[in-house]
């Protein structure tokens, strides 16, 4: 099931750059869309690729890039292992979710490990076909009931407590240019993102949380 799920997020993804969009009217962000994330504060869209941190746990990197095309900046937005996030079910502030990088499967994720830059809190990529473990778990932060797509948000992890951050710092070789993505404690405005391009699923016509079995492909 989760192999599936993460192939028609890819399949999402296609339609998107081909030039087809999905509930782009929506106002907020719903489960099962592909969507992208930028850091408001510096103007760059969260990112990963199979390159690999040679320090620290050795996992995925994840970074924050300028540009706007990358196809690797996009995120699937999922429920947790304890929680079924259906598809086209808004996203409530307060929320715990996975966010799933389309292109190699593995989860946002972050742990104890200092950061190779600045010696934060390191971020990386996790698992294999959108299965990872606790530390995959992110808590939407916003202000009214659910998350809009026009908002700031913050994602706190859920085992550290820290937020998803972007400070600046730049890497060199092979990835120069890009910014290191970390984790911080304290909210400040280099923890802000924004939901920007992608494919926004729209809520299904039966009640939120339905849990129609002939529908499991819903599932997210």
């Amino acid at each position: 099931m989760l192999a599936h799920c993460v192939l028609l997020s890819f399949c999402m993804l296609l339609s998107c750059l081909c030039g087809l969009s999905y509930g782009t009217e929506l106002s907020f962000v719903t489960c099962g869309s592909v969507v992208k994330l930028l850091n408001i504060k510096h103007n760059v869209r969260l990112h990963s690729h199979d390159v690999r941190y040679g320090s620290g746990s050795g996992q995925q990197s994840v970074t924050g890039i300028t540009s706007v095309e990358d196809s690797n900046s996009y995120w699937s937005v999922r429920g947790t292992s304890d929680a079924v996030c259906y598809r086209g079910t808004p996203v409530k502030c307060g929320q715990t979710i996975r966010l799933t990088h389309v292109n190699t499967g593995r989860n946002l994720h972050s742990h104890y490990f200092a950061s190779p830059l600045s010696s934060n809190q390191e971020v990386s990529a996790f698992g294999e076909e959108g299965e990872g473990d606790h530390l995959d778990e992110w808590t939407v932060q916003c202000s009214g009931s659910v998350w809009k797509r026009e908002e700031a948000v913050r994602f706190r992890h859920k085992a550290t407590d820290a937020l998803l951050s972007v400070t600046g710092e730049e890497y060199g070789r092979p990835i120069h240019g890009q910014r290191e993505v970390h984790a911080m404690t304290a909210p400040s405005q280099h923890s802000l993102w924004k939901a920007m391009e992608g494919i926004f699923m729209k809520p299904s016509e039966s009640p939120l949380g339905n849990r129609d079995s002939s529908h499991s492909h819903t599932e997210f």
